[in-house]
């Protein structure tokens, strides 16, 4: 059995509705992330933050 790790909650949110609009927004996400612009933006980003790095 893994533990699950507690969320860090910082805010005066509820943990129930950060969780609730998670679960409302996730699909939408990983849709992004499988598109084609979401793929190339994703590679956008990481050669960005590569060049941050180097600096």
């Amino acid at each position: 059995m893994s533990k699950r790790k507690k969320p860090i909650n910082n805010t005066n949110i509820p943990q129930h509705q950060i969780e609730a609009i998670a679960r409302c927004i996730l699909p939408d996400i990983l849709a992004f992330y499988e598109s084609i612009e979401g793929q190339r933006e994703f590679e956008e980003w990481k050669k960005q933050r590569q060049a941050e790095q180097k600096e």
